[in-house]
């Protein structure tokens, strides 16, 4: 039976604008995405398809092109669209950063970090640069590679946070083993990084680690 012949308080976009988009499920969060079906199967079907087909529907959004584009009813449209809402996504959380206090705002700064961060194939360092009122100034992704104190230069973060005018920065880097525990090596960049930047009264105010759904903080961990 189409969607259209379904009861109207059952239809995914009714369903959605009558009690929030939190009282879908994810077949019907799909549903929506996709707005139609294929033969045989609506699109609240073809989502539920898809979420056994890839496990979750995280593994949907973070599925790359060729994987994306094979599956029945989806293609290189809908992937163009998936990412544009991601990146819509994004530049809500960095704008929403830029309004308020990041230190007040520790979980819009870990979903803003982990949406950019958690999918990328190799190892990337990146800086949240911030004013003496904790607001962001510019997020920037210095360094790609294995973190090591070869890779990761602290005189080119000083040469940021001097062009920015920057008080405080919070760093971030991602471990694509999804493994979100510092290395040795994490430990000696961080404590290098740090040094430098209290020479130009910079305060480092967390270092956090992105790894497969979860965030480890340094801070937290007693580390900094």
């Amino acid at each position: 039976m189409p969607i259209t012949d379904w009861p109207t308080q059952e239809r995914p976009r009714e369903k959605l604008l009558a009690q929030g988009a939190n009282s879908l499920s994810d077949a019907e969060l799909l549903a929506i995405f996709l707005r139609t079906g294929v033969r045989g199967k609506s699109a609240v079907d073809l989502g539920r398809s898809l979420l056994s087909e890839f496990g979750s529907l995280r593994h949907i959004i973070g599925a790359d092109p060729e994987r994306f584009c094979k599956s029945h009813g989806l293609g290189l449209a809908k992937y163009a669209q998936l990412q544009a809402a991601i990146e819509m996504v994004q530049r809500y959380l960095y704008q929403n950063l830029q309004r308020g206090e990041v230190i007040t705002n520790p979980i819009e700064t870990r979903n803003f970090l982990t949406l950019r961060l958690r999918k990328r194939e190799q190892e990337v360092f990146a800086c949240l640069f911030l004013d003496s009122a904790n607001h962001v100034i510019h997020y920037d992704e210095i360094f790609q590679g294995t973190i090591n104190a070869a890779t990761v230069h602290p005189r080119e973060v000083v040469k940021r946070a001097l062009s920015y005018n920057a008080a405080a920065v919070i760093l971030a880097h991602n471990h694509p083993s999804g493994i979100a525990e510092p290395s040795v090596a994490d430990k000696h960049v961080t404590t290098q990084l740090k040094d430098a930047l209290a020479l130009i009264d910079v305060r480092v105010l967390d270092h956090l680690i992105i790894g497969d759904g979860q965030i480890t903080s340094f801070v937290e961990k007693g580390l900094l």
